[in-house]
């Protein structure tokens, strides 16, 4: 007994030499009686990298190599880490970015009667040679074979694999049609040259959806909902972009349009007509085009970043794999499809390149990886005393405003200024900034709002902020 109570006089001791580091670091414990949690702290962050070098140290090469800004900054904030050629260590800012992104991608597509799926990643070489595109895609397949000698690759697509399981359902009705089947999944390509980042690399992750229908005219009605979700989902995420006719390439079909963000670092050529909504990729016009072939108008050239691709099949692979429904007559009939891709990893990094600054990464907002930064004083400085009400505020905000959840960090390297704490925030993009500086000593206190997307500097008392922040948008 009298060793437990020693026990507990010490843990009392550390307790209140401790208590202004509790101000700055987590609350370790629940406290069922407020209902606050753990604190999120910036000082816990798995980050590689210093966020204040002025050079990026590439691992993937000479610095001369980061020729692209997405690549760099992801770099050198720490978002990304190279792994080998193509491939990358995803750290826990992309991944929760990623995490968003998918939520998003769901809404939009279940909004139009997607049903999410998960297929292996390793799919038999048999599929592929059904299709012929086990030679005809050549190196880009990940190739390999198992024990037993059997060949198998890792999946760049899914048309074969999806098409065979349909085909597996020997009882499927018209009435149950269409199916919009999709996943969200590692794929992997044997690029010839990886670059740029996660714009081309080897191992990515990519959202493809495989659509079902009863007849050409639905297959047709359906690609359109498709291409109108892919539409929504980038005004979501306000990222401006163009949708191109493109070519089937080895995908096939008989009809194609890619989703391209305009930007120079971007390896499609695109044609677009200024005086109306036609625009594609100009390895589908003839070399010798130079109008519009709706309007005639003249057309002008840009460069994109390939973030989306829609493909109408009809029964291109229907028909290898015999993927039959019961039509309204009782006679068995091919099923009409269509294929859709997003790039999710390579979206994150098109965005990135678009809105980013060259030294400060800017998010969609929707995809910000933490909505809100908090910023108290240093310690030992005249407004340390402000360092409590930062706190309070962080507690305020978490359990008043439940939408803001796991959305709001703490940046407790007090060690540092306010200033060399801002100017990595800025790097890092949060959308919204709040410091406890000067003014929040006064009375009432203000606390200093920065918004980042918009350059725009508040000063807000607390309830202020909890009304500015109510604004605030979460997937």
């Amino acid at each position: 007994m009298e060793g437990l109570l020693t026990r507990c006089r010490a843990l009392c001791t550390w307790a209140t030499c401790s208590h202004q580091l509790s101000r700055y670091i987590s609350h370790r414990c629940h406290h069922s009686a407020s209902g606050r949690g753990q604190r999120l702290i910036l000082s816990r962050m798995f980050q590689p990298q210093n966020l204040r070098e002025d050079q990026v140290l590439s691992v993937e090469g000479k610095s001369s190599d980061l020729t692209c800004k997405s690549q760099r900054l992801m770099l050198q904030v720490g978002l990304i880490l190279p792994a080998s050629p193509g491939c990358y260590h995803l750290l826990p800012y992309t991944v929760r970015a990623m995490e968003k992104l998918v939520r998003v991608i769901d809404q939009e597509m279940q909004g139009i009667g997607g049903q999410k799926i998960s297929m292996p990643s390793l799919s038999p070489a048999e599929l592929w040679q059904a299709t012929n595109r086990w030679d005809l895609m050549g190196k880009e397949l990940l190739r390999l074979r198992d024990r037993h000698g059997k060949e198998y690759c890792l999946g760049p697509t899914h048309e074969e694999a999806i098409t065979a399981l349909i085909a597996s359902q020997k009882k499927l009705s018209y009435k149950q049609l269409p199916f919009l089947l999709y996943q969200v999944t590692r794929k992997f390509r044997d690029e010839p040259r990886p670059r740029f980042g996660l714009l081309r690399s080897r191992e990515f992750y990519m959202k493809d959806m495989y659509t079902f229908d009863s007849s050409p005219e639905a297959a047709q009605q359906t690609y359109g909902l498709v291409c109108d979700a892919y539409c929504s989902l980038f005004d979501r995420l306000g990222l401006r972009f163009i949708k191109a006719q493109a070519d089937v390439g080895s995908i096939g079909g008989t009809m194609s349009h890619e989703f391209q963000l305009p930007v120079d670092i971007g390896e499609d050529r695109l044609a677009v007509c200024p005086s109306c909504s036609f625009s594609a990729n100009v390895e589908t016009l003839g070399l010798s085009q130079m109008n519009c072939p709706s309007c005639q108008g003249p057309l002008t050239e840009t460069k994109g970043i390939e973030v989306g691709h829609t493909f109408y099949l009809g029964t291109k692979y229907s028909s290898i794999f015999n993927a039959q429904f019961t039509n309204a007559h009782g006679k068995p009939s091919l099923a009409e499809m269509g294929c859709y891709g997003l790039g999710v990893t390579r979206i994150l990094a098109a965005a990135i390149e678009v809105l980013s600054t060259e030294d400060c990464i800017r998010w969609p907002r929707l995809l910000a990886p933490y909505q809100v930064c908090l910023i108290p004083p240093k310690a030992a400085s005249k407004e340390e005393a402000a360092a409590e009400l930062m706190g309070h505020l962080y507690d305020h905000i978490t359990e008043a405003l439940p939408q803001l959840h796991g959305e709001v960090l703490l940046d407790d390297r007090t060690h540092l200024t306010i200033g060399n704490r801002l100017k990595d925030a800025n790097k890092l993009g949060y959308p919204f900034v709040i410091i406890a500086g000067k003014r929040a000593l006064e009375d009432p206190a203000h606390f200093e709002v920065w918004c980042q997307n918009t350059g725009e500097v508040l000063f807000l008392t607390k309830e202020g902020v909890m009304e500015f922040l109510t604004q605030v948008q979460v997937v």
